[in-house]
């Protein structure tokens, strides 16, 4: 099995798209059930936030297990494969290992360094671990993900230099209402993770009055007595618009939220001097309608907008130090990947010398009857020994330059040199080079 990750993010997708492909909680355990049922995808694990949508997968072959996955997420999104195909990025074997660690350290995030992500890979791990389609492969891979970003927090501080998106947002919001949002009051509509975090964000930059809206008024409740916050009914929402000044909008919701009649309704009782109603929409699918941006008197900032507002990165954060860390990592990843995959090769040869040794005592007993019971079994431990050094030097030594650029030959040889019946990818799924170290979009075809 190799590893095959497939995605769209903010990088190469806009958010009509992503909003396309994002997946409800609901709809989770459906769609990975979608993808084991594809025949080349073995395992899978889904991950879908705002910024981004990605599958990893183990699949037994590159061209159909890129089909499969692609077949898949052209469905979620309702659209033909080849027009979704142009906003897709595929990386496979080494290049799969390393996107994934550089998703979980944050360094693929919008905002360099944001810690959320960590969070979200930890939380479609467990889900993936719940709905049984995580082997042992991804088990593997995600266990080093999680840790890999624990490390690169730990020992670089890129969590605490980089920011959030809430806080990113907000910076940019800031830049709107002349550079402070002390004293400003807000709303928050959403009271899952990042509605939670708009809220600490908001409070702890002194904003205020701050008030909580949620489809689940409980929920919005038990959100704002953490902050002090006021919590209303989601059918309030058109007046509370009409008094703040910033509003973070965070739900699973399928629609908008903000509609264009819901603003233009709350701009009417609005004081015109109060100064722009700044709506930061981090939600995929949007929760601002999209007619909203040209209402006079609003500013929406989008994932779109801040993927262009903030695409240099913060200078201040140390990315060659967690690029170090992750190049680490991926190299010890890929030592114990390629020692599991000539694994069965190993397991095989020593079966195959153990099935001779043992058919070859058996002829001894027969034509040596005279033989004592201590006789022969001195005999066995002596053949058994002799095999085992035998074997010994070649398995280490195969196990050792599997992991070497290649090293699938090594272990190629032995199965034909000994006729050994291993489960093996087809030839025909080969892939070259160039994959390990892509970065582009995948546009369709072959590669």
């Amino acid at each position: 099995m190799k590893l095959l990750v497939v995605g769209a993010s903010y990088r190469a997708a806009p958010v009509a798209t992503l909003e396309r492909l994002a997946v409800a909680p609901a709809d989770l355990t459906r769609i990975l059930d979608r993808l084991l049922a594809q025949p080349y995808v073995s395992e899978a694990v889904l991950v879908s936030t705002c910024n981004r949508v990605e599958v990893y997968a183990a699949v037994s072959g590159f061209h159909g297990g890129l089909g499969d996955i692609c077949a898949v997420l052209a469905e979620q999104a309702d659209a033909p494969p080849a027009g979704l195909a142009n906003h897709l990025y595929v990386h496979y074997d080494t290049a799969a290992v390393e996107h994934v660690f550089k998703v979980a350290a944050g360094l693929d995030s919008m905002v360099v360094g944001e810690a959320q992500i960590l969070g979200q890979l930890r939380d479609a791990y467990h889900w993936a671990s719940g709905a049984d389609s995580a082997g042992q492969l991804l088990h593997e891979l995600m266990q080093q993900a999680l840790r890999v970003g624990k490390r690169a927090h730990a020992e670089t501080g890129i969590d605490r230099a980089g920011q959030s998106v809430v806080t990113a947002a907000l910076s940019l919001a800031a830049a709107q209402l002349d550079g402070d949002l002390a004293g400003r009051p807000a709303l928050v509509v959403g009271a899952g993770a990042m509605g939670a975090l708009g809220v600490a964000t908001l409070s702890r930059l002194g904003a205020g009055p701050l008030t909580v809206t949620n489809r689940g008024a409980d929920r919005a409740a038990r959100l704002a007595e953490s902050y002090g916050a006021g919590a209303v009914p989601m059918a309030e929402l058109t007046d509370v618009l009409s008094t703040v000044d910033i509003v973070v909008a965070a739900t699973a919701a399928t629609e908008p939220v903000l509609t264009r009649e819901v603003v233009t309704r709350a701009l009417a009782d609005r004081d015109p001097g109060r100064g722009p109603l700044v709506l930061l929409d981090l939600a995929v699918p949007r929760d601002v309608e999209t007619g909203v941006a040209g209402l006079p008197g609003v500013e929406v900032i989008d994932i779109d907008r801040m993927a262009t507002i903030l695409a240099g990165g913060p200078a201040a954060v140390d990315v060659a130090a967690v690029e170090r860390i992750v190049a680490d990592e991926v190299e010890s990843f890929i030592t114990w990947l390629r020692g599991n995959d000539v694994a069965p090769t190993v397991a095989a040869l020593r079966g195959r010398a153990e099935a001779v040794v043992t058919a070859e005592l058996r002829r001894l007993a027969q034509r040596r009857s005279d033989l004592s019971d201590e006789q022969r079994a001195e005999v066995a431990r002596t053949v058994h020994r002799v095999v085992q050094r035998l074997l010994h030097q070649p398995t280490v030594r195969v196990r050792q330059l599997a992991a070497e650029p290649g090293g699938d030959q090594y272990a190629a040889l032995l199965r034909e040199l000994f006729d050994l019946q291993v489960p093996q990818t087809s030839p025909v799924d080969t892939v070259p080079d160039v994959v390990d170290t892509d970065t582009t979009p995948y546009t369709g075809g072959e590669r």
